[in-house]
């Protein structure tokens, strides 16, 4: 069994867990009682403004109160889910607030990082603010993982491997064949962080989360996910990750902000964990539409990745930054890549079918025009 400890900087080894103050459900239930003063934590006794109740009629001390610095009704929640302690689950301000909390935790200068490339510029960027170093595992020609190549890049015994899966922006996957070779490969001293945004939209039998198959490895693992994406709370921001062990996430505790995510956040979690049939109905929806539209660019005669995302990577054969501003003169938004290698590549959101065929439309007029 690999050392939880091991991973972590002696940096975030000598910080003292932050002392957030209890919340009135810790003390009724721990002590029995049904009225209580909350004064330790300098909170207004009147609440937000009357004009934001008027807006948010049902906020009430979800706005007036600090949040539990801990989620324990999410966490426990989630734990449930995942088959985990809840020790073993940490709230992040969406998952990329994760990403650098793990950073900070982990990563010294000069330590190298392994991701795949193109990547979410995250994995790279809170790297480099650490003093990290990278190591790309570029994608196949063919766009899908080149497995030869990350097996190459893990027998380097790199601090921390850190990748999404399914890939973004690209949209590629690990199967389960090769996710039990990947993690057959690894040193018990590499820490592993598995970024699974988009598995909702991925769920089948030749995707596996890495959650179910990290558990009885003995290493150190971190398996990152969001509400933003299926579940529609992008503009709430938050995330969670799923922790090998309940004393690694401790460490990660500290190197957070103590109030991460806030009240709001964490009820609307509950309340979407609650709406399977919205959940199942917004893969659904991406999953018919993805394959409409990866129909219609492929007889258009573009390349795409294959994807098991709300997105598709797309050659446009040019320019990626100057088509992008031709699509929004159309009214159209869509994501230019920028990384060395890929500037001729759009990453295109599935909507819904009228915004989908706006793209389909304007990128034709774009495409007409030269």
């Amino acid at each position: 069994m690999a050392d939880p400890s091991s991973p972590i900087r002696e940096e975030i080894r000598s910080i003292a867990p932050y002392n957030a103050g209890l919340t009135l459900e810790e003390v009724r239930a721990n002590h029995h009682v049904e009225k209580v003063a909350k004064l330790g934590s300098n909170e207004n006794p009147l609440g937000p403004s009357p004009a934001l109740r008027r807006q948010f009629p049902d906020i009430g001390e979800l706005a007036r109160l600090y949040p539990d610095p801990q989620g324990r009704a999410l966490c426990t929640r989630l734990a449930g889910s995942f088959d985990v302690g809840s020790d073993q689950v940490i709230l992040g301000n969406g998952s990329e607030d994760l990403i650098a909390v793990i950073c900070r935790s982990v990563v010294r200068p000069g330590d190298t990082v392994a991701t795949l490339y193109p990547s979410f510029p995250l994995h790279e960027d809170y790297t480099a603010l650490m003093g990290g170093k990278v190591d790309r595992v570029t994608v196949a020609p063919d766009l899908t993982v080149d497995m030869k190549t990350l097996l190459a890049a893990i027998s380097r015994k790199p601090r921390m491997l850190m990748f999404s899966n399914p890939m973004n922006p690209v949209g590629s996957w690990l199967t389960p064949d090769q996710l039990a070779q990947l993690i057959a490969g690894l040193d018990p001293e590499t820490l592993i962080v598995v970024d699974e945004a988009y598995a909702e939209y991925a769920a089948g039998d030749d995707y596996p989360s890495a959650a179910e198959m990290l558990k009885a490895t003995g290493l150190n693992w971190v398996v990152l996910r969001t509400f933003s994406k299926a579940y529609g709370l992008a503009g709430l921001r938050i995330g969670y990750g799923i922790v090998s062990d309940g004393s690694l996430c401790g460490f990660f505790n500290r190197a957070r902000t103590p109030f991460n995510t806030n009240a709001i956040a964490q009820a609307a979690a509950l309340t979407a964990l609650d709406d399977v049939g919205h959940l199942n109905r917004s893969v659904e929806l991406a999953i018919v539409e993805r394959e409409r539209m990866k129909k219609e660019l492929t007889t258009m005669g573009y390349r795409i990745a294959p994807s098991r995302c709300n997105f598709l990577f797309i050659d446009a054969r040019t320019d990626a930054s100057g088509l992008a501003g031709a699509l929004l003169r159309q009214g159209v938004i869509v994501k230019p890549w920028k990384q060395p290698g890929f500037e001729t590549y759009i990453r295109v959101s599935i909507g819904s079918p009228v915004e989908n065929d706006h793209f389909i439309e304007a990128f034709q007029k774009v495409e007409a025009a030269g």
